[in-house]
């Protein structure tokens, strides 16, 4: 005789009292796994079709177990499922649904599979899909990056080191190092799809099954390229997941690093570049403000991420083999990244090629902090002096400099020799903006000739991407 239990759950055979309402609730995951709804029809119509190529299922019996699928499908996504917190999970709510709809065929479909092997399968379905949207959107950031670079491939700016005045270099330069950035993030993630397109199906709850499955089918169908090697290892690994959330923190410390950019080049204090109204706000109390919301939260949402890595890295640590209801917690911290990564990706995607730049304040720095000093130390050295020895002579200039509030560039050639008798009229045509960033003319550098090359080159890789 069934108890209330059995009647309730589709696992309740055991039990001879039901679930505490409150344990119920607290161990459902409903509520947030529920967006696999998708993935995991799939899998089922999947593993359906397999089990009727191995003659587990006839072809009658799967014809309904799909259709009934397709049919729960179809009720989600206009919105007239309804979602029970005492099924669990995304899954049980399914096959519940299910087996209502089609009766006893329908409670054949768990053959062979556990939900182990089963929610495994549905989270590499569902991240293999949010790792191509990101891929994309990484890709139309850096599309934006290359029409701006080569927009500004000239406009001179002043290169920073410690936040300091440095060298100069080019906007354009500036903005193909971001999209070699994104670049590395893009194939980090192509290399991490590589091991979340393997199919854990037919692991079953840890030991395999005695059923002739047919995994590498499941596999075709599904579109992973290979199967799980492991019954144990496949239903409890999550290498994957924190394999993605590692590379998702890394593409928000670069956005961090963009938006800090952004944020000080958009401030009065720099003034380099306008951000597009649409992307900022103002304030409830100074009328004037212009706030860059979009990179402060990116910027800030950077740190959220960083956290889901710590949570799966912690949730795992201490695991036994195999699977373990501490599992349960992985999807939030993962959906999460996901999200956080394709809102703040797409947020910049639209942005960035609408930044306006402020060519003559950039000019206007990069004269103030003397950052043609190494262009001079350079010329030096060409005419012979040892480099330690112009570095002690390019440093007394600068003092000068300093003391008598004027760039190098404006020294006569007179006050230049009083430094270095060597120096010769010719000095200043490397003490200005435009000469320093035509002699950096070499594979990588900050030459605008080699940033149209670099540009070239960069929409060569992705064309063929």
């Amino acid at each position: 005789m069934q108890t209330k239990a059995s009647q309730d759950k589709l696992w309740g055979g055991r039990f001879s009292e039901p679930t505490d309402s409150f344990v119920e609730a607290f161990t459902a995951s409903v509520a947030f796994d529920r967006r696999l709804y998708r993935h995991d029809i799939q899998g089922s119509c999947a593993h359906a079709r397999m089990l009727a190529k191995v003659g587990v299922l006839t072809t009658e019996e799967c014809q309904r177990i799909v259709e009934g699928l397709e049919d729960i499908l179809a009720q989600v996504e206009r919105g007239a499922f309804e979602w029970s917190v005492s099924l669990e999970d995304v899954h049980m709510n399914v096959e519940a649904r299910l087996i209502e709809r089609i009766g006893d065929v329908g409670k054949k479909l768990h053959t062979g599979r556990s939900r182990n092997d089963q929610v495994a399968t549905d989270i590499r379905l569902y991240l293999r899909e949010a790792i191509d949207h990101l891929l994309l959107e990484i890709r139309r950031l850096q599309q934006g990056l290359l029409d701006l670079a080569e927009r500004e491939a000239e406009t001179v700016m002043p290169g920073f080191t410690h936040l300091q005045t440095a060298q100069p270099v080019t906007f354009g330069h500036h903005m193909m190092a971001w999209f070699e950035m994104l670049e590395r993030d893009h194939d980090r993630l192509v290399d991490c799809r590589r091991r979340v397109n393997v199919l854990p199906l037919g692991s079953a709850a840890l030991a395999g099954t005695p059923y002739p499955l047919d995994r590498h089918y499941t596999a075709e169908l599904l579109g992973f390229e290979r199967i799980t090697d492991n019954s144990l290892d496949a239903v409890s690994d999550r290498d994957f997941a924190i394999e993605f959330c590692a590379a998702g923190a890394l593409i928000m410390t670069h956005l961090s690093r963009f938006s800090e950019e952004l944020i000080l080049w958009a401030s009065a204090q720099f003034g380099f570049v306008d951000l597009p109204d649409r992307f900022c706000t103002g304030s409830s109390i100074m009328p004037q403000k212009k706030n860059p919301d979009v990179p402060e939260l990116v910027r800030g949402k950077s740190g959220r991420v960083n956290g889901n890595l710590i949570a799966l890295l912690t949730l795992m640590k201490a695991q036994p083999l195999a699977y373990n209801k501490d599992n349960q917690e992985d999807k939030e911290p993962l959906f999460d990244t996901i999200d956080t990564l394709a809102g703040s990706l797409r947020a910049f995607a639209d942005m960035v090629p609408h930044i306006q730049v402020r060519a003559d304040a950039m000019a206007a720095a990069t004269r103030r902090g003397f950052a043609t000093a190494t262009d001079l130390a350079d010329y030096l050295v060409r005419k012979g002096m040892p480099f330690r020895d112009a570095h002690e002579v390019v440093g007394r200039a600068v003092r000068r400099g300093v003391e008598t509030g004027r760039d190098l560039a404006d020294m006569p050639l007179e006050e230049l020799q009083g430094f270095a008798d060597i120096i010769e009229a010719d000095v200043h045509d490397v003490l200005t903006l435009e000469g320093s960033l035509a002699a950096r003319d070499l594979h990588g550098g900050t030459a605008p000739r080699q940033v149209r090359l670099r540009i070239a080159s960069a929409r060569d890789r992705l064309a063929r991407d």
